[in-house]
């Protein structure tokens, strides 16, 4: 059974962690594995003076290389928008870019981020291209993208609401994203609502041996101890 999704209090106490600390205290639940559940290199930040973006997932897969098929290209998949409001608000639009390799073309530019958060998007993800950051910015849109390209040249999207790949990263639709300067990560919902109450006593233990480290009383032998008496 889908859980609920988070209450407004609880996506906001996510929004104020950096996603370092969010991977950090989801490990404290050991519900994965420590080397899954984040986006690898492939997939970096554009604004990275941007606060923390939390949201749930509206997959789809994408092409810009070659033509589509059936001739639907860019601006004609208005059925998508319909896929988009099946996922809870904040939304985040994650396209995986299955051209190889990724990234010859970008769907998103200024007038799709204005569609975007029109639907209540909060982000844009996608191992692929994006275009026009200073208007999309303005638009206040996160964006995360494997690099930047001057052309949207035939992209088009389908298989709406899949199961994809970005980065490394396996993502459902609705599965709840944490993205900031240093990546993008997904949140297990079971756990989610625990992860600021984790995180600010991972963040006390880690600020005790940082004074320690900063005290005249520091010592190879007092470390020890300190960090012994925090496992």
């Amino acid at each position: 059974m889908a859980l609920e999704p988070l209450s407004a209090a609880e996506l906001d106490a996510l929004r104020r962690l950096d996603t370092c600390t969010v991977s950090k205290a989801i490990e404290t639940f050991g519900v994965r594995l420590r080397n899954t559940g984040f986006a690898d290199s492939r997939v970096r930040c554009m604004f990275e003076d941007f606060p923390p973006m939390v949201g749930y997932a509206a997959t789809a897969q994408m092409r810009s290389g070659e033509p589509p098929i059936a001739g639907r290209i860019y601006y004609d998949r208005t059925d998508w928008w319909n896929s988009i409001l099946q996922v809870p608000a904040p939304r985040i639009v994650v396209l995986e870019d299955v051209d190889r390799p990724p990234g010859r073309g970008a769907f998103i530019g200024e007038m799709h981020a204005a569609i975007l958060r029109a639907l209540g998007c909060v982000g844009y993800v996608t191992d692929g291209a994006v275009r026009e950051l200073p208007r999309i910015k303005d638009i206040g849109l996160h964006l995360f993208a494997g690099n930047v390209s001057v052309s949207h040249a035939y992209a088009h999207i389908f298989e709406f609401g899949s199961h994809i790949n970005v980065g490394g990263l396996e993502v459902r639709p609705g599965d709840l994203l944490h993205g900031d300067r240093h990546g993008l990560l997904s949140v297990p919902k079971e756990i989610a609502g625990g992860v600021p109450a984790s995180a600010a006593k991972l963040q006390q233990a880690e600020l005790r041996v940082i004074d320690f480290c900063r005290s005249p009383e520091f010592s190879v032998d007092k470390l020890r101890q300190v960090l012994k008496e925090l496992t």
